[in-house]
């Protein structure tokens, strides 16, 4: 990662509050799971302000596997703000942005990812797992920012996730919870 993208990270983080983003630990995962395991379409329900957008964006650039990012948000203003940081840092090539209900979009959804990462709408994460369950194929990687800090609100999700025999998912002690789920056939 360059020195530019590093300082507007630094900057972004200190919004983490007023734009609900998730930490640096979670952030350097994600960064690095991706650059293991060499996914190339990933998708992000959740944009905000684009600072997990970033880190995604440019793993996808460093792993050098031709990936790309496509990011929902419902908010128009924090998706122009979140444009405005992946410009600034030269990784538009590799997002395309997506803005509206998550629902609707999920719905319409024309490509399979091989990575989704949800930190959006709590109450609708048991939605968007299935509207993606059946489509995402095997290998392909669920992960879900949120699900300690917010538990009450995903119960639902994490029961399905967990006795969907399709999938192995676990729970990483990362702030706010991270769940992480592999589709395995």
């Amino acid at each position: 990662m360059d020195t530019f993208t590093l300082e507007i990270l630094s900057e972004l983080e200190k919004t983490q509050h007023e734009f609900w983003n998730i930490s640096r630990q979670t952030a350097e995962f994600i960064s690095m799971l991706i650059k293991i395991s060499k996914v190339k379409n990933v998708l992000e329900i959740g944009t905000s302000n684009g600072y997990s957008t970033l880190w995604i964006a440019d793993a996808l650039k460093e792993s050098g596997n031709g990936g790309h990012l496509a990011t929902i948000e419902f908010y128009e203003k924090r998706q122009s703000i979140a444009r405005e940081n992946i410009e600034k840092c030269g990784l538009s090539a590799y997002v395309t942005f997506k803005q509206g209900r998550a629902l609707e979009i999920l719905a319409e959804l024309d490509f399979i990812p091989d990575m989704v990462f949800v930190d959006a709408n709590k109450s609708e994460y048991i939605q968007y797992f299935d509207l993606l369950k059946d489509n995402l194929q095997k290998g392909a990687i669920i992960l879900a920012d949120n699900v300690t800090s917010h538990a009450a609100k995903v119960a639902d999700f994490l029961e399905e996730i967990k006795n969907d025999t399709r999938y192995q998912s676990q729970v990483l002690d990362l702030p706010a919870g991270l769940l992480m789920a592999l589709k395995l056939v």
